[in-house]
């Protein structure tokens, strides 16, 4: 070929194709420009440049629309169609870069460098040649759309440069990734390029290979199974349906023998399976053994998970997902370091006892996550019939197994945790007592072999760890309550519950209605008075709720673009929550005469309870208001009775009982109030008021009184003292058998208020009533 370096030809835009040097391809022309651009080149020496436009949905593409690298080639024939269009053949032969551009009216011509290939054939070149045949001969066995002729004919060519562009032109690239081999002028880096492609078609060509298989293989099961089955309901239409149930009896008879069920169960399912075969399928009591043999397939024989033993891991755990709860954290230790000294274990049974929403159901989940098990859950609360637990014998319509049953088929392992929630609010009628059937359920020595109405057969829960919950454990039957450990979960302290909502609700409460940290934020102090004036509970489940509230408020806020982001303080909380809804007991300003401050520990929490006794003339009479339950009642005659027999070291007169009339009041009447521990309050106030003596205002008292003046040990020394610190007292005085409970009060509560264990009443007056003996 004679050497040009710049040349000037008329230009035909290609689209959606592109022609490589060597290669002889058919064109249709149809559009004006092009056509024009034909006829001139006809009448010229028949070379035209071909080049591709890189959008395909133009018709008037300009200059920027057509790539630069395009191929010189040699119009061979041309023939015009009877649609007005026209085919031409055209042989490609060198490629060439455009350098400018000339628009004409009829056609665009250009200048074109002349871009020639380096005859080169070295080792190397001579390589790369033999690697891409070698890839281009697999590539035409696994495509449809080359010949093995085309191979033939390709693997003559010697020339490196020409080997490139054929392989190239029979590929199925992209145009984008063809001219991109158009544009590579060094042989050797075409051919690399070219061998990197043919690698990835190879790859494509063989998964897509691989799967047309797999689909003609699917396709032809299918077309077969159809066929089966169209010629089986053929059969069965023959003979009867008794030959389908033949098919299905041996399925269950061989499901039944591969699993693992112990072999005394074994038989129980093949006798029943074997009536199943002998019965119509119309009949009632088929379908009940078909669903009885279900049962029997669908629970756990022998499936467990394995015991993940990792003390500091289990800690770990239980720390990050609850605050507070050392006992029970505690208790689920042991239970782990025992197991794994023994490697075997009858499953403990636990029950969280504590009231509502201090996380006891939330704790069980962590329990089983730390044990690497599987968690079920079952509410026991309404529970009056006995078949919720045992199950209903098969007799029944609609039969089927109690409830533990099913946990153990939902839960799929025999070493669950299992969740009885609620059991505390069991109760019975004429269907029986779920509590006596529970006894069987959580006692070790019996549950391996756990007898269930429906199953009639034995089923061991010896590896099943259960935990139970209760709010009132007063409430649950004795020999019941016998068969577990109970684990007494206190009200939340206000500083728990602020630890708990920075770092669990909040940031829950934040992601559920779409806020980021940035955008939300509450002050410790803000959130301090949330939980002291607007909630009253153990547990904080009205504290989520708040949350709650507070983050659809801000995120209105946001959203309305009020304010980019909300920081709620002190002084904007109401603007968020309303008014304050409650209020804490607070101390005495002064020292007051006939008043005393008690401690109350209620479901709440704890609590300050002022107690006041006026006298007024009269014959006697003792006046108890103030919604008392009897305790309370008992405790003020007790006192009554005390003072009584004690005038003269108290310096009262002994006729106070005849010619004064007594009353005891307790304000906030509508809160019912009882408990045993306000006696020696009561008596405080009662010889305060009698003998005019004030009782000293930072002083706080709980306790039980005898006739003898005896004070008794109470419960809920933790809250009280934590109800005090927060009314702002300063000094307890408590019963000395209680000192045992003071190492569970915080240590903050602890340094700021004075604990004087008391074992008598005098000890009680000793400190709580100012001296004025000497005064006038």
């Amino acid at each position: 070929m004679t050497e040009k370096k710049n040349v000037m030809l008329p230009l035909l835009p290609l689209r959606g194709l592109l022609i490589y040097p060597s290669v002889v391809l058919h064109l249709d022309v149809g559009r004006e420009k092009s056509v024009e651009a034909l006829e001139k080149v006809m009448m010229d020496d028949h070379r035209i440049l071909l080049s591709a436009q890189k959008d395909v949905g133009l018709d008037e593409p300009e200059q920027s629309d057509i790539y630069e690298v395009g191929t010189i080639a040699m119009v061979k024939q041309m023939l015009k169609l009877p649609n007005g269009t026209i085919r031409i053949l055209v042989e490609g032969e060198k490629r060439a870069r455009i350098t400018s551009f000339t628009d004409t009216d009829d056609f665009f011509e250009v200048s074109a460098d002349v871009l020639e290939d380096e005859d080169t054939q070295d080792v190397e070149t001579k390589a790369l040649m033999r690697r891409t045949l070698d890839l281009f001969n697999d590539y035409v066995q696994l495509s449809n759309k080359v010949t093995p002729e085309t191979y033939a004919a390709v693997a003559d060519i010697e020339e490196p440069g020409r080997l490139a562009d054929m392989v190239a032109s029979h590929l199925s690239l992209k145009i984008k990734e063809k001219q991109a081999l158009l544009e590579i002028v060094d042989v050797k880096e075409r051919l690399n390029k070219l061998i990197s492609l043919l690698a990835d078609e190879h790859e494509i060509l063989s998964i897509e290979k691989k799967i047309g298989q797999q689909v003609k293989k699917s396709m032809e099961r299918t077309q077969k199974e159809y066929y089966l089955r169209e010629q089986m309901k053929a059969i069965q239409k023959e003979l009867g349906e008794r030959e389908g149930r033949e098919g299905e009896a041996e399925s269950l008879r061989s499901q039944i023998e591969q699993s693992t069920m112990p072999e005394s169960i074994k038989e129980k399912a093949l006798k029943e399976l074997s009536r199943y075969e002998t019965l119509p399928p119309t009949s009632q009591e088929s379908g009940i053994i078909r669903t009885y043999i279900d049962w029997f397939l669908q629970l756990p024989w022998s499936e467990k998970t394995e015991d993940v033993i990792d003390l500091e891991r289990a800690k770990e755990y239980l720390d990050e997902a609850h605050y507070g709860l050392d006992k029970v954290k505690e208790r689920v230790l042991e239970y782990l370091a025992v197991q794994k000294l023994t490697q075997s274990l009858k499953g403990p049974i636990l029950c969280l006892a504590g009231p509502p929403g201090v996380g006891k159901t939330s704790l069980a989940k962590s329990i089983a996550k730390s044990l690497n098990r599987h968690f079920v859950r079952i509410s026991l609360g309404g529970v009056r019939d006995e078949a919720e637990i045992r199950g209903h014998r098969r007799t029944y319509v609609g039969a089927m197994p109690g409830r533990i049953i099913q946990g153990m088929k939902k839960a799929g392992t025999i070493n669950p945790v299992f969740l009885l929630d609620e059991i505390d609010k069991m109760s019975n009628d004429f269907r029986g007592d779920p509590s006596a059937a529970m006894l069987e359920v959580l006692d070790p020595e019996q549950n391996g072999n756990f007898s269930d109405h429906y199953l009639e057969e034995p089923y061991d829960l010896r590896n099943v760890m259960f935990v139970t919950t209760a709010n009132n454990i007063g409430t649950i039957p004795g020999p019941l309550l016998d068969r577990m450990e109970i684990i007494h979960i206190s009200s939340y302290t206000e500083e728990e519950k602020q630890h708990i909502a920075l770092e669990h609700l909040f940031p829950r409460q934040l992601k559920a209605h779409g806020l980021k940290k940035s955008q939300l934020k509450i002050q410790p102090e803000a959130m301090k008075m949330l939980i002291s004036q607007y909630t009253r509970e153990a547990g904080v489940r009205s504290l989520d709720r708040l949350l709650a509230k507070v983050c659809r408020k801000a995120a209105k806020r946001i959203v309305s673009g009020e304010q980019k982001s909300v920081t709620v303080t002190l002084n904007t909380l109401e603007n968020f929550l309303g008014k304050p809804i409650f209020r804490h007991g607070v101390a005495e300003l002064k020292d007051q005469i006939g008043t005393a401050t008690g401690l109350a520990f209620t479901s709440v929490g704890g609590e300050t309870l002022s107690i006041e006794v006026s006298l007024s003339p009269g014959k006697g009479k003792l006046i108890l208001t103030g919604k008392l339950g009897d305790v309370m009642k008992e405790s003020a005659q007790a006192a009554f009775s005390y003072i009584r027999s004690h005038t003269k070291e108290l310096q009262i007169n002994e006729d106070f009982h005849e010619t004064r009339d007594i009353h005891i009041h307790v304000p906030e009447g509508a809160t019912p109030k009882d408990g045993p521990s306000a006696g020696i309050t009561m008596a405080t106030a009662l010889i305060s008021a009698l003998t005019k003596r004030p009782v000293r205002k930072e002083v706080g008292m709980t306790g039980e009184i005898t006739l003898r003046g005896r004070v008794l040990p109470i419960g809920g020394l933790k809250e009280k003292s934590l109800g005090a610190h927060r009314a702002g007292l300063k000094t307890i005085l408590f019963p000395k058998d209680n000192e045992r409970d003071l190492q569970d009060i915080p240590e903050s509560v602890r340094q700021d208020l004075t604990f004087i264990p008391v074992s008598h009443l005098d000890e009680v007056l000793k400190y709580a009533l100012k001296d004025v003996s000497n005064e006038d």
